[in-house]
């Protein structure tokens, strides 16, 4: 839908393809706002539900999805509560209509162009079945962005066909029940539309077509307009076809004087639609793991890499007790961890990765690691670490616990796309022997190594000695927690005298400087003059806690608002940070346009072009929403050199939404920075983020839309181009889970043109369904290189379509009384047979209204018996069924007495059905 991707105040402010990122309620009927209505609603309602099992009240203080969260997150969420993950999430959905009008506008199933029906609902059905895997799995990144991709082929059903023309005022549910049958469809022969010379015709189909209510849609040419003898166009100045009679076009995409009606009703359906498969895929998720997806949860994620080599017996148990601290201390409070992950790594061996939303089970996990084997010899860190990049939530923080270098050192790069790509943050704890001992091994790396990733990714890269590993930890107390935000990082190699200004705002808390270097002195000066000097461990400013090469100040709650300063004197390596909780945070995308048919915009799945004026997509979050701040300023600022900020634009999108245009991108590693202001306090604030970026001459284009069978393999094009100097440039791929992949080595160049290739990817037969494999891409030639990152879905192929049955043996309600307000003593009962005969087999049965008891016989049998017993004040009952593969049947079932029958209690369970029964549903439906 092109009008579902543009809205009138991008169209004034820049033009019109930007609107693909207009957020919720921007403003338009565009793919974003319906997408963005529709996850709304459905998170709400599920956060509701949540609410009445967990048996506390969910009352938002407002509409924004800060508030939402904070509600939904119940009792606990009595802190800072940010909202920046399911933030993420939204816009991990929103950004996939990009692509999908970028790299796929000429595939017909895509769009529902030219009459692609079957197809265009294969590629859905395909799609939901690979959402409800990766759920599964709990590959949620995964995901979000196949739903991204789905949503949009299904919205355009509504803009592309003429299911409105045929005056439908209900979805096609058919769609998304694949069970079903497309009905009506116009043969390839039959003629759809007459000609209209204007190209503006209110409905140009032709009578036959209204009157049979034949399904067709239009036919869209990008290259040739050509099309089949008296067919229907899309339209619209990028379709050739519209030049070819019949003239004209019948897509819905814009709101225009001749088809307004249309457009709403097209932009309704699709809402109402979207709703539909969203309910569908939360039935077969659950309703937690349907808010997980969604990024509803608190913001922490635990994760620790550990090495467990020989050596790391002390290290081991420090990082046992640190992760039992934070379990115990934080359980049932709002920085109580969203997840908790778990990588071992040894020599030759690493992982699995363990994951669990279950603390218990974490400290069980944890409890089983034990040093064997190797020594402090060289190990396979990095390898570890891939694998929990790859796993963990975008934004994690990682904590490795080595005391060797790595062995795996051609993975840096790699691991450094993946920080870019993941904006996670990786903090390594080091108690390496002497200097001489790691170094024997000339083909491993170096400590110095973990600290460039660590200064990459905005984390600490502390070394101490095993003794002092204990006094270290506390920086992991520090970020295990709600809402952390980044106020300020720098680093410098090597040192001198500098003074930093950075700026505190009333809504932070918790306020930590850390500076790691060695030799290091420095002075804090707050707003009013008041110093500390780094010699005073306490302060009337902070508390100031030293161990190696770390040194961690706390701010004092008191007098903290304001301009403050902090001057560092070494000639010695230092990075610098502050940071502190706070629900005033931000997040980004560097985006790239595109043009077409449907012109918009894309993320920039690697580093942004050198040489080119930068885009990005920033998204505000406040403690009442974005309508509680002003953003006075944003652009990039270099990490390691002098402090001076770039030259840019801000256009406000509204709703929180900006983008921001950089004139002169830095030559070196950068960060993002926002200044504006808090109206609830009046203070000015300042964040930023914290994975360094840098620019490239180098691009890579590859596109995922499908998924990849077990023991089959997958080819994919991918594209490389340089605005350097051309020649031979070198292509390195990865995948996280080893699995068989063919590629060229080298690819020779010419500036400004794009070379294409081919990789081939093959996952064994006992790939488990549901398995994410993480790409990572690389093309370079000398310095200069750049990366791409693809997501790929290990799926089984589904045959299985039908929901699961439901046989209703047995109701017994007789005693059930007439009057309400005598109901409290007595019950109801139902039997139920639940088979999935023909599929794959019932894999749950949940209550999904209905405040009694249900007892199932076992799930591996081939019928599922079902006893619910509830009170007579409970009326309605329904029953969720979800097979193996993820198709839902649901079962509903009332004893509520309908207007005009008898309320006198009859004898016998045939007569009690016949009189009081008028809601039963004996099967189960979708």
């Amino acid at each position: 839908m092109a009008a579902l991707l543009m809205a009138a105040l991008l169209v004034a402010a820049l033009w019109a393809p930007t609107a693909t990122f207009i957020p919720i309620g921007g403003g338009g009927s565009t793919h974003v706002s319906i997408t963005g209505n529709a996850l709304m609603q459905k998170v709400t309602e599920t956060c509701k539900a949540v609410a009445e099992d967990g048996g506390y009240k969910f009352e938002p203080t407002g509409s924004s999805p800060e508030e939402l969260v904070q509600a939904c997150l119940g009792p606990t969420a009595t802190g800072d509560v940010s909202g920046a993950k399911f933030h993420a999430a939204l816009q991990e959905i929103f950004m996939q209509n990009g692509p999908i009008d970028r790299d796929f506008a000429n595939s017909a199933p895509h769009h529902f162009n030219s009459e692609a029906f079957l197809q265009g609902r294969g590629l859905i059905t395909e799609g939901t079945g690979v959402i409800k895997a990766n759920i599964r799995k709990e590959n949620f990144k995964a995901a979000r962005e196949t739903l991204g991709r789905v949503l949009h082929t299904l919205q355009d059903f509504y803009s592309h066909s003429n299911w409105v023309e045929l005056g439908f005022s209900e979805p096609y549910v058919n769609l998304i029940q694949p069970d079903l049958t497309l009905d009506n469809i116009a043969d390839a022969d039959t003629a759809t539309c007459s000609d209209c010379s204007s190209g503006n015709c209110p409905n140009p189909l032709l009578p036959n077509i209204l009157l049979e209510k034949k399904l067709t849609s239009g036919y869209m040419g990008i290259f040739s307009s050509s099309k089949p003898k008296g067919k229907c166009s899309h339209g619209g100045a990028g379709d050739l076809t519209s030049s070819t009679v019949p003239r004209g076009g019948i897509s819905k995409d814009e709101r225009r004087s001749h088809n307004a009606v249309l457009h709403n009703t097209a932009a309704n359906l699709a809402t109402q639609a979207s709703l539909q498969l969203l309910e569908n895929i939360r039935l077969a998720a659950g309703d937690v793991n349907f808010l997980r997806m969604m990024g509803v949860a608190r913001s922490s994620v635990v994760c620790f890499v550990i090495d467990t080599t020989g050596s790391m017996s002390d290290d081991i148990e420090e990082a046992r007790s640190v992760a039992y601290e934070i379990i115990d201390s934080k359980k049932g409070t709002q920085d109580e961890p969203s997840e908790y992950i778990l990588v071992p790594f040894n020599d030759p061996k690493f992982g699995p990765m363990i994951r669990t939303v279950d603390p218990e089970e974490m400290k069980k996990e944890i409890s089983k690691l034990k040093a064997n084997g190797g020594g402090d010899h060289p190990e396979m860190c990095l390898s570890g670490l891939q694998l929990a990049l790859t796993g963990a939530p975008s934004s994690s923080h990682i904590y490795v616990f080595t005391d060797a270098t790595a062995k795996d050192i051609a993975l840096k790069d790699t691991i450094v796309a993946l920080i870019r790509s993941t904006k996670s943050t990786v903090s390594f704890f080091m108690t390496g022997p002497s200097k001489w001992r790691w170094r024997r091994d000339i083909t491993a790396g170096s400590f110095d190594d973990y600290k460039d990733l660590a200064l990459a990714s905005g984390g600490q890269a502390i070394q101490v000695s095993k003794a002092q590993l204990p006094q270290a930890t506390v920086v992991i107390l520090d970020s295990s927690t709600s809402a952390l935000v980044t106020v300020l990082q720098r680093a410098r190699s090597p040192g001198k005298q500098e003074t930093f200004p950075f700026v505190l705002d009333d809504s932070l808390k918790n306020i930590t400087i850390y500076i790691t270097g060695t030799s290091i002195s420095f002075i804090l000066t707050n707003p009013e003059g008041v110093t500390q000097s780094s010699s005073e461990t306490s302060g009337k400013l902070g508390t100031i806690h030293a161990v190696g090469n770390l040194r961690r100040i706390r701010i004092h709650s008191d007098k903290q608002t304001g301009s403050w300063r902090i001057s560092i004197t070494t000639t010695q390596p230092y990075t610098l940070k502050v940071t502190g909780q706070s629900s005033i945070s931000f997040i980004y995308d560097f985006v790239e346009s595109f043009g077409g048919a449907h012109p918009g915009y894309a993320v920039v799945t690697g580093r942004p072009p050198a040489g080119a004026p930068a885009m990005l997509m920033l998204t505000v979050m406040g403690r009442k929403g974005p309508s509680s701040l002003e953003v006075v300023e944003a652009g990039l600022v270099l990490v390691s050199g002098p402090e001076q900020t770039t030259n840019s634009s801000l256009s406000a999108l509204g709703n929180g939404d900006f983008l921001l245009t950089v004139d002169s991108v830095p030559e070196g590693e950068f960060v993002v920075f926002l200044r504006g202001t808090d109206k609830e306090s009046k203070s000015t604030f300042l964040r930023q983020s914290t994975t360094q970026m840098s620019v490239s001459k180098v691009n890579i284009k590859a596109t995922v839309d499908s998924s990849v069978e077990p023991g089959k393999p997958l080819s994919l094009l991918f594209s490389v181009m340089t605005q350097s100097s051309g020649g031979s440039y070198t292509i390195d791929i990865k995948n996280d889970k080893n699995f068989t992949m063919t590629y060229p080595n080298s690819l020779t160049l010419t500036t400004g043109q794009y070379a294409n290739a081919t990789m081939t990817i093959t996952p064994p037969a006992s790939t488990p369904s549901g398995t994410d494999v993480t790409v990572t891409m690389e093309a370079a030639k000398g310095s200069d290189s750049n990366y791409a990152i693809l997501r790929l879905s290990v799926i089984t192929k589904i045959t299985d379509f039908a929901p699961p049955l439901c046989n209703v043996v047995r109701v017994a309600a007789q005693d059930c009384p007439s009057e309400v307000s005598q109901c409290e003593p007595f019950h109801w009962e139902l039997w139920a047979n639940i088979t999935d005969a023909n599929g794959t087999g019932v894999e749950s049965v949940s209550l999904r209204q209905g405040n009694g008891s249900l007892s199932l016989s076992a799930l591996s049998a081939p019928s599922v018996h079902a006893a619910y017993n509830a009170s007579c004040c409970s009326h309605t009952l329904e029953l969720v069924a979800v097979d193996q593969v993820g198709n839902v049947g649901r079962c509903f079932h009332s004893i509520q007495r309908s207007a005009g029958v008898s309320t006198a209690l009859t004898p016998g369970l045939s007569l009690w059905v016949a009189l009081i029964l008028s809601a039963f549903m004996a099967t189960l439906h979708c």
